[in-house]
Protein backbone atom coordinates (compact mmCIF):
# COMPACT_ATOMS: atom_id res chain seq x y z
CA UNK A 1 0.00 0.00 0.00
CA UNK A 2 1.36 3.36 -1.25
CA UNK A 3 0.96 6.24 1.73
CA UNK A 4 -0.61 9.11 1.45
CA UNK A 5 2.07 12.54 1.29
CA UNK A 6 2.43 14.09 4.44
CA UNK A 7 0.54 12.04 6.32
CA UNK A 8 3.10 9.30 8.75
CA UNK A 9 2.42 5.59 8.17
CA UNK A 10 0.17 3.98 10.40
CA UNK A 11 0.92 1.71 13.33
CA UNK A 12 -0.31 -0.25 16.01
CA UNK A 13 -3.86 -0.22 16.42
CA UNK A 14 -4.41 1.97 13.25
CA UNK A 15 -2.49 -0.19 11.20
CA UNK A 16 -4.47 -3.48 12.25
CA UNK A 17 -7.93 -0.90 11.35
CA UNK A 18 -6.50 0.08 8.07
CA UNK A 19 -5.77 -3.76 7.50
CA UNK A 20 -8.73 -4.68 8.28
CA UNK A 21 -10.69 -2.03 5.77
CA UNK A 22 -8.35 -2.82 3.12
CA UNK A 23 -8.80 -6.70 3.30
CA UNK A 24 -12.96 -5.98 2.43
CA UNK A 25 -10.94 -4.43 -1.07
CA UNK A 26 -12.76 -6.55 -4.30
CA UNK A 27 -10.18 -6.35 -7.24
CA UNK A 28 -13.02 -7.70 -9.67
CA UNK A 29 -15.24 -5.17 -8.51
CA UNK A 30 -13.21 -2.67 -8.69
CA UNK A 31 -12.53 -3.32 -12.04
CA UNK A 32 -16.13 -3.96 -13.26
CA UNK A 33 -16.36 -0.55 -11.72
CA UNK A 34 -13.85 1.34 -13.70
CA UNK A 35 -14.70 -0.64 -16.89
CA UNK A 36 -18.26 0.53 -16.64
CA UNK A 37 -16.62 4.21 -16.58
CA UNK A 38 -14.60 3.61 -19.25
CA UNK A 39 -17.55 2.83 -21.46
CA UNK A 40 -19.76 5.36 -19.82
CA UNK A 41 -17.32 8.30 -20.26
CA UNK A 42 -15.55 7.30 -23.23
CA UNK A 43 -12.12 8.29 -21.46
CA UNK A 44 -8.76 5.95 -22.43
CA UNK A 45 -8.34 5.02 -18.32
CA UNK A 46 -6.45 1.72 -17.07
CA UNK A 47 -9.12 -0.71 -15.89
CA UNK A 48 -7.11 -3.10 -13.89
CA UNK A 49 -8.85 -3.08 -10.94
CA UNK A 50 -5.59 -3.08 -7.96
CA UNK A 51 -5.97 -0.82 -5.31
CA UNK A 52 -3.37 1.73 -6.50
CA UNK A 53 -4.47 1.61 -10.01
CA UNK A 54 -8.11 2.29 -8.54
CA UNK A 55 -6.97 4.99 -6.67
CA UNK A 56 -4.81 6.67 -8.53
CA UNK A 57 -7.63 6.49 -11.57
CA UNK A 58 -10.17 8.19 -8.93
CA UNK A 59 -8.46 10.38 -6.79
CA UNK A 60 -8.67 14.20 -7.98
CA UNK A 61 -12.32 13.40 -8.50
CA UNK A 62 -12.18 15.06 -12.34
CA UNK A 63 -13.01 11.06 -13.75
CA UNK A 64 -15.83 10.97 -11.04
CA UNK A 65 -17.43 14.42 -12.31
CA UNK A 66 -17.56 13.45 -15.94
CA UNK A 67 -18.67 10.01 -15.06
CA UNK A 68 -21.93 12.46 -13.35
CA UNK A 69 -21.79 14.80 -16.33
CA UNK A 70 -22.28 12.06 -18.77
CA UNK A 71 -24.99 10.54 -16.85
CA UNK A 72 -26.66 13.86 -16.64
CA UNK A 73 -25.09 16.84 -18.45
CA UNK A 74 -25.14 19.81 -16.44
CA UNK A 75 -25.03 17.74 -13.10
CA UNK A 76 -21.22 19.21 -12.16
CA UNK A 77 -20.82 22.50 -12.88
CA UNK A 78 -17.31 23.04 -12.74
CA UNK A 79 -14.64 20.30 -12.65
CA UNK A 80 -11.51 21.53 -11.21
CA UNK A 81 -8.67 20.45 -13.04
CA UNK A 82 -6.10 21.39 -10.27
CA UNK A 83 -4.27 19.21 -8.66
CA UNK A 84 -4.30 21.20 -5.77
CA UNK A 85 -5.78 18.88 -2.72
CA UNK A 86 -9.26 21.28 -2.03
CA UNK A 87 -9.56 21.46 -5.54
CA UNK A 88 -9.43 17.16 -5.87
CA UNK A 89 -11.80 17.18 -2.73
CA UNK A 90 -14.27 19.82 -3.88
CA UNK A 91 -14.37 17.90 -7.29
CA UNK A 92 -14.93 14.50 -5.29
CA UNK A 93 -17.66 16.14 -2.88
CA UNK A 94 -19.34 17.24 -6.22
CA UNK A 95 -19.65 13.56 -7.18
CA UNK A 96 -21.10 12.51 -4.48
CA UNK A 97 -23.85 15.10 -4.25
CA UNK A 98 -24.72 14.17 -7.63
CA UNK A 99 -24.59 10.64 -6.64
CA UNK A 100 -27.44 11.47 -4.39
CA UNK A 101 -29.15 13.29 -6.33
CA UNK A 102 -29.52 9.93 -9.00
CA UNK A 103 -30.38 8.15 -6.30
CA UNK A 104 -27.62 6.31 -4.74
CA UNK A 105 -28.73 5.88 -0.55
CA UNK A 106 -26.47 7.76 1.86
CA UNK A 107 -25.43 4.36 3.70
CA UNK A 108 -24.12 4.09 0.24
CA UNK A 109 -21.56 6.30 -0.33
CA UNK A 110 -18.34 7.50 1.31
CA UNK A 111 -16.40 10.49 2.82
CA UNK A 112 -14.10 12.49 0.58
CA UNK A 113 -11.40 11.58 2.55
CA UNK A 114 -12.43 7.65 1.90
CA UNK A 115 -10.88 8.47 -1.89
CA UNK A 116 -8.57 11.34 -1.14
CA UNK A 117 -6.37 9.81 1.82
CA UNK A 118 -6.94 6.83 0.85
CA UNK A 119 -8.88 5.16 3.91
CA UNK A 120 -11.43 3.17 2.48
CA UNK A 121 -11.41 2.79 -1.24
CA UNK A 122 -14.19 -0.44 -0.91
CA UNK A 123 -16.49 2.16 0.37
CA UNK A 124 -15.49 4.16 -2.70
CA UNK A 125 -16.27 0.56 -4.89
CA UNK A 126 -19.68 0.13 -2.80
CA UNK A 127 -20.84 3.65 -3.99
CA UNK A 128 -19.83 3.00 -7.96
CA UNK A 129 -21.53 -0.21 -7.93
CA UNK A 130 -24.15 1.71 -6.23
CA UNK A 131 -24.77 3.96 -9.06
CA UNK A 132 -23.78 1.29 -11.41
CA UNK A 133 -27.40 -0.43 -10.56
CA UNK A 134 -29.08 2.98 -11.34
CA UNK A 135 -28.04 2.32 -14.54
CA UNK A 136 -30.72 1.45 -16.73
CA UNK A 137 -33.08 3.96 -14.56
CA UNK A 138 -30.39 6.69 -16.23
CA UNK A 139 -30.80 5.78 -19.66
CA UNK A 140 -27.01 3.80 -19.65
CA UNK A 141 -25.75 0.35 -19.68
CA UNK A 142 -25.93 -1.36 -15.69
CA UNK A 143 -23.43 -2.99 -13.28
CA UNK A 144 -23.92 -5.30 -10.75
CA UNK A 145 -27.30 -7.51 -9.42
CA UNK A 146 -30.50 -5.66 -11.16
CA UNK A 147 -32.29 -3.57 -8.90
CA UNK A 148 -35.55 -4.44 -7.44
CA UNK A 149 -38.78 -2.52 -8.80
CA UNK A 150 -41.39 -1.62 -5.58
CA UNK A 151 -44.59 -3.74 -5.27
CA UNK A 152 -46.83 -1.68 -4.10
CA UNK A 153 -49.76 -3.57 -2.80
CA UNK A 154 -53.26 -1.55 -2.32
CA UNK A 155 -56.30 -3.58 -0.07
CA UNK A 156 -59.88 -2.67 0.75
CA UNK A 157 -60.98 -2.19 3.77
CA UNK A 158 -63.01 -5.55 3.27
CA UNK A 159 -59.95 -7.49 2.60
CA UNK A 160 -58.10 -5.96 5.54
CA UNK A 161 -60.96 -6.70 8.08
CA UNK A 162 -60.92 -10.21 6.86
CA UNK A 163 -56.86 -10.03 7.69
CA UNK A 164 -57.49 -9.49 10.93
CA UNK A 165 -60.11 -12.44 11.38
CA UNK A 166 -57.35 -15.28 10.12
CA UNK A 167 -54.84 -16.69 12.79
CA UNK A 168 -51.94 -17.44 11.13
CA UNK A 169 -49.69 -20.78 11.50
CA UNK A 170 -47.12 -18.33 12.80
CA UNK A 171 -48.69 -18.05 15.54
CA UNK A 172 -49.08 -21.46 16.34
CA UNK A 173 -51.91 -23.66 17.24
CA UNK A 174 -54.20 -23.16 20.19
CA UNK A 175 -55.88 -26.35 19.81
CA UNK A 176 -55.16 -28.60 22.94
CA UNK A 177 -54.31 -25.88 25.20
CA UNK A 178 -55.46 -25.85 28.41
CA UNK A 179 -54.41 -23.93 31.79
CA UNK A 180 -52.98 -27.04 33.65
CA UNK A 181 -49.74 -26.74 35.34
CA UNK A 182 -49.73 -22.82 35.78
CA UNK A 183 -49.90 -21.71 39.08
CA UNK A 184 -51.06 -18.46 39.12
CA UNK A 185 -50.80 -16.82 43.07
CA UNK A 186 -49.32 -19.81 44.42
CA UNK A 187 -45.81 -18.42 45.70
CA UNK A 188 -43.24 -20.27 46.98
CA UNK A 189 -43.38 -20.93 50.12
CA UNK A 190 -39.74 -20.25 52.44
Amino acid sequence: MSAVPNRAPKSGFAAEAQRKINSKYSDELAQECLEWIREITGEAINVSGDMDNFYETLKDGTLLCKLANTLKPGTVKKINESKMAFKCMENINCFLEAAKAFGVPVQETFQTVDLWERQNLNSVVICLQSLGRKGSSLGVVSIGPKEADKNIRHFSEDQLRAGQAIISLQYGSNKGANQSGINFGNTRHM
